[in-house]
């Protein structure tokens, strides 16, 4: 009896949920699988290395146990080649039986206001991208020229945000901010940070964890207008919040209580501040806000009392949003790929032989890092289910390397010993600078020159 060859499966994007579906894929019994993850970058790991702030090592510890599912066999990392530019779904069909799309939520979401588009006025996923190093950005990307900046978010991004331009360059100095992008933050003019959520404490996303490390900053003092957490502890609202909201509510109060500090720079929490505009001519001035509540039925609406918050940048930090890939269904409203259970569907509704999704692209940008596992479980069950049919759908004349399927597209292939040069030279650059375990290495031509290119 002949073994069929395994089951080849290319998963687009090394982030988690990518890592995670080819977890899934390699510890189950039921089909021989080899898997490919393909990613346009010559790294792997997605937001753990570009989206996680630099100061939250035990986060970023999670590319210790996707490093295991890298470097199991049946398992390769092909960086180095863009989906829709190198490789387009016809010639993933010459390569794979199948193909996951797993490439998360790389856009920010828009406010949506008048002004939005000034100088000045910036989405926190590109100050992310460049604190993190993310070779797209530039060093020169970010002045920090203003002493008043505005960060419009309830959730941990916002937070992150906030305490990276409140650190001091001391407190970042162990991390793994490129050094360019250090010296940046050493010589920021930044003063004065005001961190804006449209709706009240107990409705912010924040988790207990990255609030608590907001008032653990050396360089800053946090406030917190008293009025604005002065909640009555056995009413309805307190009782009916979720545990974590009461949590939230109490480190609030505690700080809203204690004494001010005179610190270099100070952050000031506000709560009930809905952005209406941002204000400026040649760039960004400051934020027109109006003053919000919440009706009856828990809806949020404008009271009709306005204010303007001083701000030379303003920052938007409301959420991730997938972006379109090219001849892969899309639904604009959700900003993700239409599927069912995993399973890709065309615009006709109907199942697209061979296409899966998981990940933020499969359900939006929610939950943590932990979520995509789960998740890509689900869809590596559906997958599984459809083998009999993806073997049957394969070329008659069999399946080609996909490095013939690349030839002569311009990808410089980067696999996973590419990766540990990478990872090497990072290691040996923090050594170098007496900056702790690495400092990240920033644009495509030093990573490159690391693996010798």
């Amino acid at each position: 009896m002949t073994t069929p060859e395994p089951l080849r499966v290319a998963v687009i994007g090394a982030g988690p949920a990518g890592i995670y579906a080819a977890d899934a894929l390699t510890r189950q019994s039921r089909e021989e699988v080899a898997v490919d993850i393909v990613d346009r970058l010559p790294t792997p790991y997605g937001l753990v290395r570009y989206g996680v702030a630099p100061d939250h090592l035990k986060i970023k510890g999670v590319a210790r146990s996707l490093r295991e599912v890298l470097e199991r066999p049946g398992v390769r990392f092909v960086g180095g080649v863009e989906f829709g530019r190198h490789l387009t779904r016809e010639g993933l069909a010459r390569a794979y039986h199948a193909v996951v799309f797993a490439t998360g939520a790389s856009v920010d979401r828009r406010m949506g206001v008048p002004g939005e588009d000034l100088p000045g006025s910036v989405a926190a996923t590109d100050f992310v991208n460049w604190y993190c190093g993310h070779p797209d950005s530039g060093v020169e990307s970010f002045l920090l020229d203003s002493e008043e900046v505005a960060v419009v978010g309830a959730g941990n991004v916002a937070l992150d945000v906030v305490r990276i331009l409140a650190k001091s360059a001391d407190e970042l100095h162990r991390t793994d901010v490129p050094q360019p992008m250090l010296d940046v933050l050493a010589a920021s003019k930044i003063r004065r940070i005001a961190l804006l959520a449209r709706r009240g404490p107990l409705q912010a996303k924040f988790t207990a964890p990255e609030l608590r490390d907001l008032g653990r900053i050396d360089n800053a003092e946090v406030r917190v207008r008293p009025e604005q957490v002065d909640v009555d502890p056995n009413g309805s609202a307190v009782l009916g919040a979720a545990r974590a909201a009461r949590t939230n509510l109490k480190i609030l109060s505690e700080w809203a209580a204690r004494p001010a500090r005179d610190l270099p720079r100070s952050i000031e929490l506000r709560f009930w501040a809905r952005p209406v505009a941002v204000l400026g001519g040649e760039r960004t001035a400051g934020l027109q806000v109006e003053e919000t509540e919440l009706d009856g039925e828990g809806r949020l609406r404008g009271t009709g009392a306005f204010d303007t918050v001083e701000a030379g940048m303003v920052f938007r930090s409301i959420g991730y949003a997938g972006i379109p890939l090219p001849g892969v269904p899309f639904d604009e409203d959700t900003r993700t790929v239409p599927h069912s259970e995993g399973r890709v569907l065309g615009t006709d509704g109907e199942v697209r032989p061979g296409d899966y999704v998981a990940g933020w692209v499969k359900r939006g940008a929610t939950g943590v890092i932990g979520t995509n596992k789960s998740d890509a479980a689900a869809t590596v069950r559906s997958l599984l289910d459809d083998a009999g049919e993806l073997r049957a759908a394969a070329p008659s004349g069999g399946l080609e390397p996909v490095e013939d399927v690349l030839r002569g597209s311009g990808a410089e292939v980067a696999y996973y010993g590419d990766w540990l040069s990478i990872d090497a030279a990072e290691a040996e650059l923090g050594a170098a600078l007496g900056r702790g375990e690495r400092v990240k290495l920033r644009s495509w031509s030093d990573m490159y020159g690391a693996i010798g290119r």
